[in-house]
C-alpha cells in the first residue's frame, strides 16, 4: 500500500515543481526513505536525478515562452555546478557511515542525511509559509529595476549547490527569492530560471554518484521518474491559471509538518 501511496507522491512532487518552481523536491528524500524503503543516502543521489529530469521537462515549457533568463542562470550555476559535484563527488563518499554515539543513539551517515533534510525542510517551509506577501509583490514590481547583484547571487549559487548536494533537494525555495532580489525577474521569470537551474544543479551532481560508483536501480528509478513527470507537465500547465504564491502557505505547512516528523521519528524514536 505505501508503494502506491509512494508512487501518486511522485505526481505530486512534479506538480508542485511545475507550479511553483521549487517545492516539491523537498518531498522526495522523505517519499523515497519512508514510503518506498530506500537508504537514505542513496535517497539523495536518486531524489537528484528525479528532481533533475523533471526539472528539465518543466524548464522546457517555460523556455519555449521566453521565461528563462539565460544569463542569470549562467551567472547562478557557476559556484553552484562545482560546490554540487565536489560535495557528491569527494564529500559524501568521504563521510563515515557511524560518526558517534550518544548514549544509546548511533549518529550514522544515514541519520545525519534524515537530520540535515528535515532542518533543511523547517527552513524551507517558514521560508513558504511567512514569503507569500513579498513574493507577490517583489514578482510584480521588481523587473521594471536592471541593477543585477552579483555577490548574491553567486553567493547564494555556492549555497545552494552545497545545499543539493548534500540533501539532494533543488533548493527552489532559495533560488527564487535570490532571483528575484538579486537579478530583479518578475516572478513567472525566475520560476522559469529556478527549474532550468534545478535541473542542471541536480543532474551534474547525479553524474558525481554515477562517477562515485553509486549502485542505481534503474527500473525502479525510472518508474518513479514517469510518475513525477506526468506530474510537472500537468503543473507547467496549471500555472497558467494558479499563482504558485497562492500555494505557497499551504505547502510549507505540510512541509513543516513532515520535517518536524522527522525530527522526532529519528532522533525521539517515535514507532
Amino acid at each position: 500500500m505505501l508503494h502506491y501511496i509512494g508512487y501518486f507522491a511522485a505526481i505530486f512532487i512534479g506538480l508542485s515543481l511545475g507550479i511553483m518552481g521549487g517545492g516539491g523536491s523537498i518531498l522526495t528524500v522523505p517519499v523515497l526513505v519512508y514510503l518506498l524503503g530506500v537508504s537514505p543516502v542513496l535517497s539523495t543521489a536518486y531524489s537528484l536525478f528525479v528532481v533533475g529530469s523533471t526539472s528539465v521537462v518543466g524548464a522546457s515549457g517555460y523556455f519555449r515562452k521566453g521565461l528563462v533568463s539565460l544569463k542569470t542562470a549562467v551567472v547562478f550555476l557557476l559556484p553552484s555546478l562545482l560546490a554540487v559535484f565536489v560535495v557528491r563527488k569527494v564529500l559524501m563518499p568521504a563521510i563515515p557511515q557511524e560518526l558517534f554515539t550518544i548514549g544509546s543513539l548511533v549518529f550514522t551517515k544515514d541519520l545525519l542525511v534524515l537530520v540535515a533534510f528535515a532542518l533543511l525542510m523547517v527552513v524551507a517551509a517558514l521560508a513558504m509559509i511567512r514569503g507569500k506577501q513579498a513574493e507577490e509583490v517583489l514578482g510584480e514590481e521588481l523587473h521594471y529595476q536592471h541593477s543585477f547583484n552579483y555577490p548574491l547571487i553567486l553567493g547564494i549559487g555556492l549555497v545552494v549547490g552545497a545545499l543539493t548536494g548534500f540533501v539532494g533537494a533543488g533548493g527552489g525555495f532559495l533560488i527564487i527569492p535570490a532571483l528575484v532580489l538579486g537579478a530583479r525577474l518578475p516572478m513567472k521569470l525566475a520560476v522559469g530560471t529556478s527549474l532550468a537551474i534545478i535541473a542542471l544543479n541536480s543532474l551534474i551532481g547525479f553524474t558525481g554518484d554515477l562517477s562515485a560508483g553509486t549502485p542505481i536501480a534503474w527500473p525502479f528509478l525510472l518508474g518513479f521518474l514517469s510518475f513525477a513527470l506526468v506530474g510537472i507537465v500537468l503543473g507547467t500547465y496549471l500555472a497558467r491559471f494558479i499563482p504558485g504564491t497562492k500555494l505557497k502557505p499551504a505547502f510549507g505547512w505540510f512541509t513543516l509538518a513532515m520535517g518536524t516528523f522527522i525530527l522526532l521519528r529519528e532522533l525521539v524514536f517515535i514507532p
